[in-house]
C-alpha cells in the first residue's frame, strides 16, 4: 500500500485492525508484538507482527506481519505523487501478509479441539459450512 508519509502510522494501525477483526470474529486467541529493531527487516521503519496461540505447542506463533517501509522503498523505486502544492513528494510504503488459510485453519482447529476430539468451529464459519461442529471421527455435526 502506498500513501501520504504523514498518514503512514494512521494506515498501519488501520491494517493491524483489520487482521484483528478477522482473528476476533474467528474467535481465536491472539496477541500483538512490536518487533524490536534487531529482528525488522533492513528496510522497515516498525513492524507489529500477529501470533495465534496453537495449544499443540503451548506457545505463540506468527500468524501475519504489518509494516511501515516509511519512504525508504519509494525512493529506491522512485514512487512519487504530487502534493497538494503540486510538487512531487515520496509515498510512504506499507506491506501486510493478511491471515494465511493455512495457520489460520491450524489455529481454529486446535483451539476448538474439545476433550473428546471433536472441534467446535466458530460461529462466524457455519453460515459458510453449513456444520458447527466436527466429532471427533470427522463426521459433521449441525
Amino acid at each position: 500500500m502506498c500513501c501520504d508519509p504523514e498518514d503512514a502510522d494512521a494506515e498501519l494501525e488501520k491494517m493491524i485492525g483489520h487482521a484483528e477483526a478477522c482473528l476476533k470474529e474467528l474467535g481465536l486467541a491472539y496477541r500483538v508484538v512490536t518487533l524490536a529493531a534487531g529482528d525488522t527487516g533492513f528496510s522497515a521503519q516498525l513492524t507489529y507482527d500477529l501470533e495465534v496461540w496453537l495449544p499443540s505447542q503451548n506457545t505463540y506463533r506468527e500468524i501475519s506481519s504489518v509494516s511501515n517501509f516509511g519512504t525508504f522503498q519509494a525512493r529506491r523505486a522512485n514512487i512519487r505523487t504530487r502534493g497538494a502544492d503540486g510538487k512531487p513528494k515520496l509515498v510512504a510504503t506499507l506491506n501486510g501478509s493478511g491471515l494465511p488459510i493455512g495457520r489460520t485453519l491450524a489455529a481454529v482447529l486446535e483451539q476448538g479441539q474439545q476433550q473428546d476430539g471433536s472441534i467446535v468451529l466458530p460461529e462466524s464459519l457455519v453460515p459458510y459450512l453449513g456444520f458447527r461442529r466436527i466429532s471427533a471421527d470427522g463426521t459433521p455435526e449441525a
